[in-house]
């Protein structure tokens, strides 16, 4: 792939989740669009999300999902640092793990 086309790719990835994000409390179902655009744009030019994008998306439901607004984000209180992520669709809890 030209790295031309990459860097449009990646720049409006990064310019539709922005806007899902603000749009969130907003308008929830623009929001869904905005984000299933930008997921769609990194399979087609097979570009993998940054970290921290892929992060707002449920590992069940594969929906948007916000912290505050449609998810929950909690911090675990066992020996094993962790953040509890609840998506607000599915139920589905998962955990991300904090090093030390």
């Amino acid at each position: 792939m030209k790295p031309a086309i990459r860097l449009i790719a990646i720049e409006r990835m990064e310019i539709l989740i922005e806007n899902a994000l603000s749009n969130a409390k907003s308008n929830p179902v623009l929001a869904q669009r905005q984000a299933t655009l930008a997921k769609k744009i990194s399979t087609k030019y097979r570009i993998r999300m940054p970290y921290h994008h892929r992060m707002n998306f449920c590992k069940k439901c594969k929906k948007f999902i916000t912290p505050g607004v449609n998810a929950r984000f909690r911090l675990g209180r066992s020996s094993v640092k962790a953040i509890r992520i609840t998506c607000g669709f599915c139920n589905h809890t998962y955990r991300k793990i904090i090093p030390k």
